[in-house]
This record gives structure tokens, sequence and C-alpha cells, in this order.
């Protein structure tokens, strides 16, 4: 069975695959995941109000195209006392999409008052998976136009990774606002040192392992299995 994951990215394929080896065994050999990058499928335009309906319409749009199953994520931050901003707009939040420098910069100044304790925070991922009427006829994913194909279901779940908003940037891996986020989940070398971490400072596996990608992904896996089974 072929699913397609909406991204030109790659590394999600590695997490994604790695996610489903989890949760489904041996089943997962059974699924080889494509993204939409390798097949020179077209972003749609991302209009929607929520992280849910963003995933949702990135999903809903690959598999429209290709007859193919797709799994799509949306993801950004949510500052409790911004009234849950910067939020589907974290990515371009200072007005230039892609700019963490810009981005970080605008997000410390507009809570510079604010004192620790109020400094709460989580980034939040939805994870959607779209499934296309006639899936199981062999199709190789390619891109039949918009709307070729009808949608039979549709699912999307939620991850969330509570934490806070520190004052300064800490650590040299990661992106976005990683660098400004301390998890409330903690790897075991911290808690062990007694320190707190920020995403940034933490290796690929510990975030990974507690992340709301992670857990929106891992949300999705019974909504596979049904297909594979």
């Amino acid at each position: 069975m072929k699913i397609i994951v909406a991204t030109h990215n790659e590394g999600k394929l590695v997490e994604i695959r790695r996610i489903l080896e989890e949760g489904l065994g041996a089943a997962a050999d059974g699924i080889e995941l494509v993204s939409a990058g390798s097949l020179n499928l077209p972003d749609p335009v991302e209009d929607g109000v929520t992280f849910a309906d963003n995933a949702l319409l990135k999903a809903r749009d690959v598999a429209a195209r290709t007859g193919c199953p797709a799994v799509a994520d949306d993801s950004g931050l949510i500052v409790d006392v911004m009234g849950n901003a910067p939020g589907i707009l974290s990515a371009r939040w200072c007005g230039r999409h892609g700019d963490d420098a810009a981005n970080n910069a605008l997000l410390l100044a507009q809570i510079a008052d604010i004192p620790d304790a109020k400094r709460t925070a989580r980034f939040r991922c939805a994870a959607a998976l779209a499934v296309p009427a006639g899936w199981r006829d062999g199709r190789t994913g390619e891109d039949k136009g918009a709307g070729a194909f009808a949608i039979e279901s549709e699912t999307v779940e939620l991850g969330d990774m509570p934490g806070a908003i520190i004052r300064e940037a800490r650590g040299a891996h990661g992106f976005g606002y990683d660098p400004l986020f301390v998890p409330d989940d903690q790897p075991a070398r911290a808690l062990e040192a007694g320190e707190r971490l920020t995403s940034s400072e933490m290796t690929p596996d510990e975030k990974n392992a507690i992340s709301h990608r992670g857990k929106a992904l891992r949300a999705l896996v019974p909504a596979v299995a049904r297909l594979v089974g």
C-alpha cells in the first residue's frame, strides 16, 4: 500500500516510518511511504484557521490528486498569555515566512514584561489522514489534477508538547522557536543533572520522544492500521 506524505521534507518520511513500525509491527512492511515532493505535487494554499484545518486540507489535496491515502501535519507554537498566538502564524509571525531569528525576537519583545510563571506555552501538532475512494486499486501516486478523486474518509489527531518560554535563546539544535522553549517533559540526563533543557539543547531522539508531532502521528496509527487490516 502506498501512502503519500504531504511534504517536501524527506526527513519526515523517516520519522513517520519509525512511528508506523513501532505501532504496526510487521504490518508496516506493507506500507510504502512517498513524499509529495518526490512526486512533484504542488503545495496547496494553507488558508485554514486551525492546525487541524491546514493538516486536513493538505492531506485531502494530495489524496484527491493521486487516489492514494495521504498523511499531512501542521504545527506551531501557542503562548497562553498571548491568547494562543502565534498559532497557525508561527512560521511567519514577524511578517516573513521562515525567518526564525526575527520571529523569536518579536516573540520575546511581546512578552518581555510577563513574569516567568506566566510564560507557559505549548507546541501543538495536528496530523491528518485522508483516504480516497477506490484507493485499493494499486494507484501509482501520479498527479491527476486537483479533485480527481473523491475523499472517502478522513481522520485528524492532535498532539501537544507543553512547556514555557525563557528569556534568552539556548541551544544549537532544532529550528523555529526551539531555542526559547523549555518542555515540561525532560530527558533522563537533564533530570539527573537537575537541569531544564530547551528543545534546542536536546538530541533529535530526545526531542522526538516527547514532541507534539510524534504524539499526533502516534495517535493516527490506529487509523492507518484499519487500512492495512
